[in-house]
């Protein structure tokens, strides 16, 4: 037991995208721009939202919420991914790894019942427009908001507290950018029986659970929208939800084309590829997806606009 403990594992070595070194500074260009598009993008959004009272609906509190997450879990995997790409050895101390893995997943999971919810929002303020207030008042939204961000640290703390009980010696080189959960466990000197079952169980209730959601509240959507006599109503109860279905078909899809890979050595490249596009990429696109179709968003990013040239135009020059 003694011989055990001196070869416990201390730190890992992430291998990052890719060791070719003509690569390295052309990709930590790109996506240093990605990160910093993500930030602002994401923040920017809440900041609006914050201080556009003509935004201070629940169907924005949700999306505020959403670019959050989405900034948060950017902000986890890309930094240390950068510092990838300019330090010859990308170590990460054992700590560190397990708190990265724990804040990813619980994003992760958030994001995907944020998405549910806000399918669920576009269901009610469509199919019942005069009593949206009354059903989805500001005491939903913070519990439907609490909820999502439950399931993200209750998934995030049961799978940490069982990965912490994984025993690690010798090797410690994770064939990734950041450490997720699997990865981690090949690289497991112990059992990882509970750890997988428990990966496919939540994995199961937190993919299957928001999709359904998300269908069954299209489905009633699409109902409603049928039953609205004239075109110009469908056209509007379409415009509303049009930004939520291409957020949610970019997410899940990139989350299938990950997931859904055959278990080979030759695709252990690409799987890394499709994980940077749900990890990073994502983030990214979700502001300008919501952004660039809302008009509401539009008007009041113009209006803040104009404030704010106001405000320094009258300061500067009395």
């Amino acid at each position: 037991m003694e011989e055990v403990n001196q070869t416990t594992v201390t730190e890992f070595i992430l291998t990052g995208l890719t060791e070719n070194p003509v690569l390295q500074l052309p990709l930590f260009l790109v996506f240093l721009g990605v990160y910093l598009v993500t930030v602002v993008g994401n923040m920017g959004m809440v900041i609006l939202i914050l201080f556009s009272s003509q935004l201070h609906t629940t169907m924005y509190y949700l999306l505020s919420s959403l670019s959050f997450i989405d900034c948060c879990q950017s902000t986890v995997i890309t930094p240390k991914m950068l510092v990838n790409f300019v330090t010859e050895k990308n170590v990460i101390p054992y700590p560190e790894c397990i708190a990265q893995f724990y804040f990813f997943c619980a994003f992760a999971v958030a994001e995907c019942h944020m998405l549910a919810v806000m399918a669920y929002d576009r269901y009610v303020s469509i199919s019942n427009p005069l009593l949206y207030k009354v059903t989805m008042p500001y005491q939903v939204c913070f519990w439907m908001i609490a909820g999502v961000y439950g399931m993200g640290l209750l998934s995030a703390t049961a799978h940490t507290v069982f990965l912490l009980r994984v025993f690690f010696c010798k090797a410690n080189i994770i064939n990734h950018y950041f450490c997720d959960l699997f990865p981690l466990l090949e690289l497991s000197c112990s059992g990882t029986f509970i750890n997988e079952v428990l990966a496919l169980s939540f994995s199961a209730f937190n993919i299957i659970v928001p999709v359904m959601t998300i269908v069954s509240s299209y489905i009633f959507i699409i109902v409603s929208i049928l039953h609205i006599q004239s075109t110009g109503g469908r056209s509007k109860a379409f415009s509303t939800c049009s930004s939520h279905i291409l957020a949610v078909v970019v997410f899940y899809g990139s989350l299938a084309f990950m997931y859904l890979q055959p278990s080979s050595v030759s695709s252990l490249l690409q799987g890394k590829l499709s994980s940077v596009f749900y990890t990073i990429v994502v983030p990214m696109l979700n502001p300008m997806i919501y952004s660039l179709r809302n008009k509401d968003v539009i008007v009041a990013l113009k209006k803040l606009l104009e404030n704010i040239t106001f405000f320094l135009t009258k300061n500067h020059f009395p």
